[in-house]
Parts: structure tokens; sequence; C-alpha cells
């Protein structure tokens, strides 16, 4: 098996989604989010990677690496810190409130 970019990135988000739908933990389901989107940030970067590729600065005959990927990755990293840090903070409120982060008991309250 071999161990590219794209496979990485697909096996961390499977794993991503297992901890999201697996887990009853707040705390852990926002780590399940984060290595969720680890993964597609992995996934799309190698899939916008062209080996023989050149940077799109220089005109001729030779094969560019379209940036666009890598500009949307930028932006999704930015994304992902202000969800999860949002994430974070409401996890933090629940439990001053309810004194406890565990789903279960959330739901009987």
């Amino acid at each position: 098996m071999i161990l590219n970019g794209i496979t990485v990135g697909i096996i961390l988000i499977l794993i991503g989604l297992y901890g999201m739908i697996a887990k009853k933990h707040v705390f852990k389901i926002i780590f399940g989010l984060i290595i969720i989107s680890t993964g597609l940030v992995l996934f799309f970067v190698s899939v916008g990677y062209v080996d023989t590729g050149a940077a799109p600065i220089v005109s001729g005959d030779t094969t560019y690496v379209d940036p666009l990927p890598h500009t949307l990755m930028l932006t999704t990293i930015v994304v992902e810190v202000c969800t999860t840090t949002l994430a974070l903070v409401l996890a933090l409120k629940i439990y001053e409130k309810y004194k406890t982060l565990d789903i279960s008991t959330l739901e009987d309250l």
C-alpha cells in the first residue's frame, strides 16, 4: 500500500468521522472535527500537487502547478481555527453551567 497525501488524507477523514460519531465526550467530538479538517487540507493539497510542475510565474512550455487549491486550503485553515475556538468556548460554557461534558448526561438534563 502506497501512503501518499491523498491516501493519508482519506484515512484521517475516516478517523475523524469515527471520532465524531462514536465518542460521547464533547472534547473528543471537537478533536474529531479537527482531524477531519486536517485530512481535508492534506487531501486537497495533495490533489493540487503536480510532480513535474513549475510555479505559474514564468511563461513557457512547462507544466504549471495550479495555486488555487493551496490558496483555498489556507482559507480553510483559518476557518478551522475559528470554528475550533468557537467549539471550545461553547464546551467551556456548557461545563460551567452543567459541570459535565458527557453527551449522554447532557441529553438527560
